[in-house]
């Protein structure tokens, strides 16, 4: 059985107070860093039209964004760590709506790739990662459902490009809700090539239950926004009118909204706290199981009930994956692990989407991205079940043979006691 939640912290987290706020904060900035991918989908086909552009360079735009936002996860950890997360987040939200209105007068690929992608991938990873840090260090019993209200902001914060941009400042906003935690004890200060060798710590490798998790969320993150990116293009390449095409979104977002909130809630229980690895397991095999039916039946009636369980499955697969990683790290060393796990996974991100659409480039059908993606999501839920209950066999034979070299160690000592007496 994997052991109980500690406090690596040296305090007494308040698990609330104006950490209510705090997650306030988190779930605005942290809403935006999820939810603008999914909101560029809905343009990309007039962008696909415009600027007579292939499904997979139209898929490049969020993939370079999404793989921009995880590859700054070490330097945002690190800028963290030195000014905290209030003006960090406050300068990501500023990056974001510049990028975004930039954007909204862009006429070339190129230039979206630039805007959307690089500039608004650095405003996004400085939001993401100063929120995530933040939340661990006010929440430790009720920490499960304050990273699922904190998460449920993705699929609340939707728009156009142009309104997004000003929706955006809204981050800075957010920062100043980020009241820094007070220091209870004074530690020296480090110089900043010993502070980055703390956030680029390759140490994790050697721990078993890290890396398990990497390879999981590896396989889940190259087909995880793939399906997001071309639902509506597939709904209009079945003959579905556009508006109801675009809607499909509204739908999944709607569903994962209530989802991810009530996901901590659930996570937080006596019953599947100690298990949340293994219920991570499931919404993960749920989520690529989804995709897998997706293109057997073309019905719009279908189509709506995917988009449902599709915000079902998703919406609990995120307000999971790093309650996960905090689960297994602790609090101390989670701000190194997650900026090393999300320069690894920005490496998926930004293949995931473009291999998608050259599928659909090379079969003009929309169906095997959806039976790639749900295949690999699938075996990495699979994979992380299976690994898991493995992990956790071992854990507990290495603490009996620890245990019996104690005991040995302390029976030699009292029998070399004896012999002196």
């Amino acid at each position: 059985m994997p052991p109980a939640p500690a406090n690596e912290l040296g305090y007494k987290p308040l698990d609330g107070g104006w950490g209510w706020m705090v997650v306030v904060g988190a779930h605005i900035s942290i809403g935006f860093a999820y939810s603008t991918p999914k909101v560029l989908s809905i343009f990309f086909k007039e962008i696909q039209e415009n600027l007579e552009a292939s499904s997979s360079e139209i898929a490049w735009i969020s993939s370079i964004m999404l793989a921009v936002m995880y590859a700054g996860g070490p330097v945002s950890s690190l800028l963290v760590n030195h000014f905290g997360s209030r003006p960090i987040v406050m300068l990501g939200g500023l990056l974001c709506g510049v990028s975004m209105v930039t954007a909204s007068f862009g006429n070339s690929i190129v230039y979206l790739y630039l805007c959307i992608g690089v500039i608004g991938g650095c405003g996004l990873s400085l939001n993401l990662n100063a929120s995530l840090t933040i939340i661990s260090k006010y929440f430790l019993i009720k920490r499960p459902l304050a990273n699922g209200l904190a998460m449920a902001g993705s699929p609340v914060f939707l728009g156009s490009l142009l309104i997004l941009g000003g929706l955006m400042l809204n981050c800075c906003v957010a920062g100043a809700l980020m009241r820094p935690k007070p220091p209870h004890n004074t530690k020296p200060k480090i110089d900043c090539m010993n502070r980055a060798k703390t956030f680029m710590d390759f140490t994790f490798f050697k721990d078993r239950g890290f890396v398990i998790y990497l390879i999981g969320n590896v396989l889940f993150i190259f087909g995880a926004y793939a399906p997001i990116v071309f639902l509506s293009a597939y709904a209009i390449d079945q003959g579905v009118e556009e508006y109801s095409a675009a809607y499909l979104l509204s739908i999944m977002g709607f569903v994962d909204m209530f989802v991810r909130p009530a996901t901590g809630l659930i996570a937080s229980s006596k019953w599947i706290r100690p298990r949340i690895q293994y219920f991570f397991s499931f919404a993960m095999v749920f989520n690529g199981t989804c995709h897998l039916l997706c293109p057997l039946v073309n019905s719009y009636a279908f189509l709506v009930t995917y988009a449902a369980f599709f915000g079902l499955s998703f919406g609990m697969v995120f307000a999971l994956i790093f309650e996960c990683l905090m689960d297994l790290m602790g609090n101390q060393r989670f701000p190194s692990a997650v900026g090393l796990v999300t320069i690894i996974e920005c490496f998926p991100m930004l293949l995931g989407p473009p291999a998608a659409g050259l599928l659909v480039d090379f079969f003009d059908d929309y169906r095997y991205l959806f039976f790639m993606c749900g295949s690999v999501i699938v075996t990495g839920g699979l994979f992380l079940f299976v690994m898991n209950i493995y992990n956790y066999y071992m854990l507990d034979k290495e603490k009996a043979a620890k245990v019996r070299e104690l005991n040995q160690i302390t029976m030699e000592n009292q029998d070399q006691v004896n012999i002196s007496s």
